[in-house]
């Protein structure tokens, strides 16, 4: 029995010595030992693919946003920077088509929205002109307002989810009459959400933050409730990676991440068992 209370006592001793050379030292081996038994206390929903894309040389520029056409089986990439291909088009599977350069100064966002009939990529860019159906635009911290709103999504309930950074909040609206529902802060106390998306299920959001390089999967609420957010998952990206938005695959659950720090664009597949098949 004493020898076993020895054991104990060294395997203790020995992985209070690794959590204090990998903080002090900054040995990366350690650091990634550490890193793997902090994960264990939560579910982990997805892994990152390592093969995609095939073709990473053609970012040149910092890449600002994604956008999947899943009919088509198209990834989008718009990047900023100067005598680039402003657009670069992957398939699924990594593989790059084509690029243009064409129509195109500063784009910042890229939604790809075809059907049978025709294929339709949207792109917002500087000095673009929009036709306003409601308006909530005044800059302030109160309900409805304001500081620095990144990125726009849609639930199956017609309730749209702003991405509210500098207050860092998510702030939520009715898509038709522009009635504010709420607002999600409690998750967002360090740094505020840059991007939020919707797995295809409608029962996740998907949430980057910029200066934390880090991805949320948040638990979405019932129709009819805003509540308080909660954070089922995180993956925690390299340090200067920096999430500027990302895109959901509505056929595969596919996690798309437009990486401004480390100019590329990563693809996060979900587990077998997460996101169900497109349509069921």
């Amino acid at each position: 029995m004493a020898r076993f209370w020895v054991c104990v006592a060294g395997a203790g001793f020995f992985l209070a010595f690794l959590v204090l050379h990998s903080r002090f030292c900054r040995s990366p081996v350690l650091r990634n030992f550490t890193f793997a038994v902090s994960w264990r206390a939560e579910e982990i929903l997805y892994r990152l693919d390592v093969g995609w894309p095939k073709d990473p040389e053609y970012f040149t520029g910092a890449t600002f946003c994604a956008a999947v056409d899943s009919l088509n089986g198209l990834v989008y990439i718009a990047q900023r920077g100067d005598n680039i291909p402003k657009i670069l088009v992957f398939t699924e599977d990594g593989y790059f088509l084509r690029a243009w350069n064409y129509t195109v100064d500063t784009p910042h966002g890229i939604f790809a929205a075809s059907t049978q009939y025709e294929q339709s990529v949207w792109i917002t860019d500087v000095g673009s002109d929009f036709m306003i159906l409601w308006l909530h635009g005044e800059n302030g911290t109160g309900p409805a307002k304001f500081n620095i709103p990144h990125s726009v999504t849609l639930d199956s309930a017609g309730r749209v989810w702003v991405a509210d950074r500098g207050n860092k909040r998510i702030q939520v609206f009715d898509k038709d009459t522009g009635e504010w529902l709420g607002a999600w802060n409690n998750c967002f106390m360090e740094e505020g959400p840059s991007a939020v998306r919707f797995t295809p299920d409608g029962k996740y959001l998907i949430v980057a933050q910029l200066n934390l390089s880090r991805l949320s999967v948040v638990a979405a609420p019932p129709v009819g409730s805003i509540g308080e957010c909660s954070v089922i998952s995180t993956i925690q990206l390299a340090d200067q990676v920096l999430p500027h938005l990302l895109e959901v695959d509505r056929k595969t659950g596919a996690v798309y991440v437009a990486e401004i720090g480390a100019k590329q664009v990563q693809k996060y597949v979900p587990l077998n068992s997460y996101v169900p098949p497109f349509g069921s």
